[in-house]
């Protein structure tokens, strides 16, 4: 048996919940994740999700969804760039529904834009509730630490929901803001959906300057937000977490949030803490995550007007690659029980009995709502899964991602800011980095690191240009 088909064979037996990486941490190669039987809470969980899920087909009234593929086993994903384009005519972000062109900021803004907000809320990410309780901010430990010698004040924070209208569940928010101790003034900040500042060092980092490091060189502090804080990265969760909070332990409804736009909303939330900490310029937050907490991060930029940048990496299907394409993972995947709860339930007619082109909005209009802000999209190596699957970031597909960026680019045109300026799609380790949509795909597997120096020097270059 060669490397390549014993590598096939093991990724086969993994569940697809098992590749789930922390922003701030390098990455380990999908063949190097953890192993082993699921513990009995776990499979719990598992039952739970499957239950949710077929609730939530039961109110759609689908009986059954088109298989997910394993997009990291050769011969189940398309990888071939022919068949990539099914569906290749892309919704036009700026015509109105009634037919009519954009022409102007106005309409745009006034017209144009609610109408995909809408499409987005109803049928892709859920509908945040107009009823999700206070965040109260508490400080609950400052240090005063180093971090690659350069002194920092650390802060430890709870965002404690208010949960009166529903005692039973509990969620409390954490945030860890780390700003030079020797600043001047208030200084732009670097927001990664993670785990705590110091946690993941070692591995490929240890080789450098971690981005953290990275971003204290410019000057910048940095900042980490706990997902599973806000909202459990399973289904199980559902009834739980801040969307459980809000439905008061009750199963969602169809246009209901997912964990997409509650971590986005917690993203939002840490966005109203920075606007009272005198060390944090708040008109200069950049937001970062990766894989499935790079989706988190497009969907952070697209609905919060206040961060001001981001680092989208490596975010795939459900994320910034553009739904309409064969490349990779497909619809079918984020439909699938590991993945459904980061969607609105309405995402899943469209694995099934509806097709990706059904969908009224795509990818690329996503981008667009970020619009006129700055935003980096990014991928790894898109090795052929035939030579080294292992290492490849190609199920993500980096293609995708860039023409939403394309996609987009009309938008911020109308809003007199620069797109990619090219539908040519770049070699890898090649950024196109001068308008306000850029790109880059680098060349070392499923991981932000290589990235991060292009992102901070893209990121320090706009806030520069901000009043």
């Amino acid at each position: 048996m060669t490397r390549t088909t014993r590598l096939i064979w093991t990724l086969a037996l993994a569940p697809l919940s098992a590749f789930a990486f922390q922003a701030a941490q390098p990455t380990a190669s999908p063949a190097a994740a953890g192993r082993g039987a699921p513990t009995p809470e776990q499979q719990a969980a598992q039952k739970a999700s499957q239950d949710d899920r077929q609730l939530m087909l039961d109110q759609l009234g689908i009986k059954s969804l088109r298989p997910p593929v394993n997009a990291r086993v050769l011969g189940s994903a398309n990888y071939d760039e022919a068949k990539a384009n099914p569906y290749p005519n892309l919704p036009d972000p700026l015509v109105l529904k009634n037919g009519k062109k954009v022409t102007s900021s106005k309409i745009w803004w006034n017209q144009r834009r609610p109408e995909i907000v809408e499409d987005f809320d109803r049928e892709i990410y859920g509908r945040l509730p107009k009823n999700i309780p206070a965040v109260k901010w508490t400080v609950t430990n400052t240090a005063n630490e180093t971090m690659g010698g350069v002194p920092v004040i650390t802060k430890t924070l709870i965002g404690h929901v208010d949960n009166s209208t529903h005692p039973a569940i509990s969620v409390d928010i954490q945030l860890w803001v780390s700003t030079p101790a020797n600043a001047k003034g208030p200084v732009p900040v670097i927001m990664a959906f993670g785990g705590p500042p110091n946690a993941g060092r070692g591995g490929a980092q240890a080789a450098g300057p971690s981005w953290q490091q990275q971003a204290l060189a410019k000057g910048f502090g940095y900042a980490s937000l706990a997902p599973g804080s806000i909202q459990a990265d399973n289904g199980a969760g559902l009834t739980k977490g801040i969307i459980g909070l809000v439905n008061k332990g009750q199963p969602r409804k169809p246009e209901d949030w997912g964990a997409l736009r509650a971590w986005a909303w917690g993203a939002d939330r840490a966005m109203d803490y920075f606007e009272t900490d005198k060390a944090v310029n708040a008109k200069r937050i950049g937001i970062q995550g990766h894989s499935r907490y790079g989706k988190a991060t497009i969907v952070a930029m697209a609905y919060n007007p206040r961060i001001a940048t981001a680092f989208v990496s490596s975010s795939g299907e459900g994320g910034a690659k553009l739904h309409r394409r064969n490349f990779g993972e497909p619809v079918e995947n984020v439909a699938a029980v590991s993945e459904y709860h980061w969607m609105g339930g309405n995402f899943l007619k469209y694995a099934g009995p509806l097709q990706w082109n059904d969908m009224p909005v795509d990818s690329h209009e996503l981008v667009a709502m970020c619009a006129p802000r700055p935003v980096f999209l990014s991928a790894g190596n898109l090795i052929d899964p035939a030579i080294d699957i292992g290492n490849s970031d190609a199920w993500v597909d980096a293609k995708g991602t860039f023409l939403a960026g394309v996609g987009a680019g009309p938008v911020y045109k109308l809003l007199g800011k620069k797109g990619l300026g090219t539908a040519e799609f770049p070699t890898i380790d090649t950024g196109l980095m001068e308008g306000e949509v850029t790109f880059r795909q680098h060349s070392s597997g499923h991981t932000p690191n290589p990235n991060w120096p292009v992102f901070l020097d893209f990121a320090e270059r706009q806030f520069k240009k901000m009043k």
